[in-house]
């Protein structure tokens, strides 16, 4: 019980920590269209959702009495090179990256009767509003594979695997371990070497990696980042 209510804390601050990133993503592409088409309209919406989910996300934390779980310093500056680089179709997918494998593990959570009351109203919320971004991503990443340069493209395909490198690293962070008075050392050794936890990211990814198989995106250098990550079967 005292390892879950970390995790959860450890994965809510994870949320937290990529609700910005995408926020950011999202304002840049907007930067430069007409500020009163339907798109940009949209784009502005989820802007909105995202910011009420990294709140409610922050106050589970507080509700919890866990400690907030920061990414490392390393990965925290590796994203802002990241989404500094990123062009549109590499920001859709890494929205998809972060939103898809989350919502699949959710599904799960909300539905489960053991699984602590302000737990499972969160991420109830977070599914029902993630299902209207998971489809505007996927169609703004299929339209721009097909109408971007090959460069952007190739740099997409690479993006993409190497922020799904990140985000199977940093999923849990190993503080929370040693927090709960286990030896991180071994916890960490044997979060690696677990079967099940490989079989369960690897199912939350298949649907997202099949539509990326689909449009293009796992190619080349970025198939195999995606395999090193440990999320593609």
């Amino acid at each position: 019980l005292e390892l879950s209510r970390h995790e959860a804390a450890s994965l809510a601050s994870l949320g937290i920590w990529f609700e910005i990133i995408l926020m950011q993503l999202l304002v840049r592409h907007v930067y430069d269209k007409s500020v009163t088409s339907a798109h940009v309209r949209y784009a502005l919406t989820e802007i909105a959702d995202e910011c009420r989910h990294s709140k409610m996300f922050a106050r589970m934390i507080e509700k919890g009495g866990a400690p907030t779980y920061p990414v490392s310093r390393f990965h925290h500056n590796l994203a802002r090179v990241l989404k500094t680089v990123s062009t549109t179709p590499g920001s859709f997918a890494c929205t998809l990256l972060g939103e898809e494998i989350l919502d699949y593990m959710q599904r799960l959570t909300f539905p489960d009767e053991r699984v602590q009351t302000i737990v499972r109203g969160v991420t109830r919320i977070h599914v029902v509003e993630e299902a209207r971004h998971v489809r505007y991503a996927r169609e703004e990443l299929r339209r721009q594979m097909v109408s971007c340069p090959r460069w952007e493209a190739q740099l997409t395909r690479l993006s993409s695997g190497e922020a799904a490198r990140v985000f199977s690293i940093a999923f849990v962070n190993p503080e929370v371990y040693t927090n709960v008075g286990l030896d991180r050392r071994e916890a960490v050794r044997q979060v690696k070497e677990s079967g099940h936890r490989r079989e369960v990211m690897q199912t939350g990814a298949k649907r997202l990696t099949d539509f990326l198989d689909d449009i293009g995106v796992m190619r080349g250098v970025g198939r195999r980042l995606w395999r090193s990550s440990g999320l593609l079967a």
